[in-house]
């Protein structure tokens, strides 16, 4: 398989050198599974300008049988790049000579590979991403056949793609054509495609596809259609019988593992009369359940569909509509496909986080839950990177949500992101007017302490503490305490003999009596960080009073330090006596 791809990448490199072009992009591996099934091979590349990566399509009029249809490929090039629609494959650049072109779109995958990977699924879930995907196409197909008034021409599992997200995207516009543009190439040479008279209708096989120029533009993508249920739904079995005179309806053994939801749609877009035929957008709205009939709702009652509806909803709806959907998330996020959770719905989610509101302490966990799945590439650029930038939204409980979470993703933060983006943030919250905002940062700083940089951790840090230690709130001055005894070690040297002392001696003089035990634990912690000069003539007078708190609990803490820093004094005393001697 490697070897085929290095082979394809030297073929296209071969075209490139024979035309002198010089490409905004790197092209890369060529998707083999692609490979005969269209008139261009497709490759994966990446933009030089920025990185990103994209897939090309490339066409060589040079190639063995090829120069005959070079006019599919430019038509193709040209409805691509005029018909912008969100389910249709998007367009990014173009590099066109007159006998190669590359067409530039957003990365893709051949619809094909990904139907093998689905093989091995639990039939339900098949069917639920069949049904969404096939939406998708649908939506596409009737907006060229009503809104453009064109047929596609070209409808068939090789001419759709799978975005990263998962969402399937229509392509194969070779033979895009409206009946009025006297340059439509569909009617005089649909039949070079290959493959094409496969999916040609029975008007088609019996008049040629001149006969599409006076008919419905629907026609002959609505029979292709139902072909394509057949294909996608039974992928290992033969062409329904009904393609083959005298075009005999369908029966219901052949339906297969098509739905029965749908199977009756299926038959109607089959039918060989064209006049009568079911049409795109008749399945649509059918499905969508703006119409009644046999089967009616099968899109709008689909899973995946409802949660992409429910995150695009997700900032205007209603504080039960959103608690409803991420319970629905949460439950069923075990069995999304991997680039669905990870690219539609992740993404969908951290985006809403951007408008606050009450549910970021739903959605960041449920976000965070999804990155498990990714690659730790993946986890930085499509998790970490919104996360971070969410630290600047002035919403409480969007920071709230942020700094609890703070524990399931500080370990993938690195040094240079923690102190030049998390910390300009982070640090608002310690003036923060809300006490539990104020207190969740203090407890946040030991997470990230070891990535902040000396100037931060001994100086800005520092005067945020001071003024958390005096703060109204006793679990905060408690905390603080507690968070200097944990860092002290990482202090620069001078930094520790100006700080510690006084900051922890103020703790002893709290009112909170957990403050005070706070203080002694504190000093008990950090001894190593002390001369033993300082332990006799500054640690110990300042702690000394607390033998005798009014609190049994500060009094037994205080003997147990006393205990411990008298032995420390008294094996360096033992130790002056012997070298005096």
């Amino acid at each position: 398989m490697d070897l085929l791809r290095s082979l394809g990448s030297a073929a296209a490199s071969s075209i490139l050198q024979k035309s002198g072009l010089t490409l905004p992009f790197s092209l890369g591996d060529k998707v083999s599974s692609f490979e005969g099934k269209t008139i261009w091979t497709l490759h994966d590349a990446t933009k030089r300008d920025d990185g990103s990566q994209v897939s090309v399509f490339v066409f060589d009029a040079n190639a063995p049988g090829k120069r005959n249809v070079l006019p599919l490929a430019k038509n193709a090039l040209k409805k691509l790049r005029t018909t912008r629609h969100p389910d249709v494959l998007k367009f990014i650049d173009v590099v066109e000579t007159e006998t190669t072109v590359y067409i530039v779109t957003e990365r893709v995958q051949p619809l094909s590979k990904a139907l093998s990977s689905w093989q091995s699924k639990p039939a339900k879930e098949r069917e639920e991403w069949l049904i969404w995907g096939l939406h998708r196409v649908v939506v596409a197909l009737a907006f060229i056949n009503d809104t453009c008034q064109s047929t596609h021409g070209n409808l068939r599992v090789d001419s759709i793609f799978i975005s990263p997200s998962g969402e399937w995207k229509l392509g194969g516009l070779d033979l895009f054509s409206n009946p009025k543009d006297e340059a439509a190439i569909l009617y005089t040479m649909g039949g070079l495609v290959p493959d094409g008279n496969a999916i040609a209708s029975p008007e088609v096989k019996s008049g040629g596809w001149s006969a599409l120029k006076a008919a419905d533009p629907a026609v002959a993508d609505s029979y292709a259609l139902g072909l394509l249920l057949h294909s996608v739904f039974n992928p290992n079995s033969p062409p329904p019988t009904t393609i083959f005179p005298p075009h005999a309806p369908p029966v219901p053994s052949s339906r297969g593992a098509i739905p029965p939801s749908i199977f009756p749609s299926f038959k109607r877009l089959l039918n060989p009369n064209p006049k009568t035929r079911f049409t795109a957008k008749g399945f649509l709205d059918l499905g969508m359940g703006q119409v009644l009939g046999d089967g009616s709702g099968f899109f709008a009652n689909n899973g995946l569909f409802k949660i992409c509806a429910g995150l695009e909803g997700f900032p205007l709806a209603s504080d039960g509509e959103k608690h409803a959907l991420l319970r629905t998330l949460k439950e069923s996020a075990a069995s999304f496909p991997v680039e669905f959770a990870s690219y539609k719905v992740l993404p969908s989610l951290l985006t809403s986080l951007e408008h606050g509101g009450a549910s970021a302490a739903q959605v960041l966990p449920l976000a965070l839950q999804l990155g498990k799945n990714l690659s730790p590439s993946e986890y930085s650029d499509l998790l970490i990177g919104p996360v971070v930038k969410l630290y600047a939204s002035p919403d409480r409980g969007t920071r709230m949500a942020l700094l609890e979470s703070l524990p399931e993703y500080a370990d993938k933060l690195d040094n240079k992101l923690v102190t030049d983006k998390l910390w300009p943030s982070l640090q608002t919250g310690f003036g923060d007017t809300v006490a539990a905002i104020r207190e969740a940062t203090v407890r946040s700083i030991l997470l990230i302490a070891p990535k902040l940089s000396d100037r931060v951790l001994n100086n800005d840090l520092l005067r945020h503490l001071a003024k958390t230690q005096t703060d109204p709130e006793p679990s905060i001055r408690t905390n603080t305490c507690i968070l200097l005894g944990r860092i002290a070690p990482s202090l620069g040297y001078n930094t520790k003999r100006k700080v510690l002392v006084p900051a922890f001696t103020r703790s002893l003089k709290d009112t909170f009596v957990h403050a005070r035990v706070a203080g002694l634990m504190a000093l008990m912690a950090t001894q190593e960080c002390f001369e033993v000069e300082e332990l006799a003539t500054k640690v110990i007078p300042a702690m000394s009073f607390c033998l005798l708190d009014k609190e049994k609990l500060v009094r037994d803490q205080a003997f147990k330090a006393m205990e411990v820093f008298m032995k420390t004094v008294e094996a360096h005393a033992a130790t002056m006596s012997q070298i005096e001697a």
